[in-house]
């Protein structure tokens, strides 16, 4: 008698789980799934290919070598390459980052940097004088900072310029 208790206890406790008490959900899962129609945009058309025709491959220029600029006369230019012949100056044997400026003066009305170099001399220097090993000219001396186009190689052997400033050291 008591598996007949046990299984007529469990029918009446499954019965009660299946009324519709969820109802209202499964109605509103309904109707939001009937206004669901996806549409997707057809694909864009494919443009039909047309390759380029070399007429003559003679006198296009070579897409895989650098190209440098080229004077009127048809003479590669020899833009920005600094004086070689120059004498050089003693605060060029040092690279720009050995190099401190430590103070600034005024005499005759023209700004002075005073800059250390790594050997420990101190060395006076206005607008036009030279520093660092890539032939860095200055071009302004300020009470806080020297400005200096330096003159660079890069990997095409082409010179450019590049602007750099020395702060002054506190």
């Amino acid at each position: 008698m008591r598996p007949a208790c046990l299984l007529l206890f469990t029918s009446i406790l499954l019965s009660a789980c299946a009324n519709e008490e969820f109802q209202d959900l499964r109605e509103f899962v309904k109707e939001t799934e009937s206004g669901m129609r996806g549409k997707v945009d057809p694909p864009p058309e494919v443009m039909p290919y047309e390759p380029f025709v070399y007429d003559n491959p003679t006198n296009l220029p070579d897409p895989f070598k650098p190209r440098k600029p080229e004077a009127k006369n048809g003479n590669l230019l020899g833009l920005n390459q600094p004086d070689m012949k120059r004498r050089r100056e003693e605060l060029e044997e040092s690279p720009l980052e050995d190099l401190k400026m430590v103070g600034f003066l005024y005499q005759a009305k023209v700004g002075h940097a005073i800059v250390r170099s790594p050997d420990g001399k101190l060395h006076r220097v206005k607008a036009g004088n030279y520093l660092g090993t890539n032939f860095g000219q200055i071009f302004s001396v300020t009470e806080t900072e020297i400005k200096i186009k330096e003159v660079v190689q890069d990997s095409a052997g082409d010179w450019t310029e590049r602007i750099s400033g020395l702060p002054l050291m506190e």
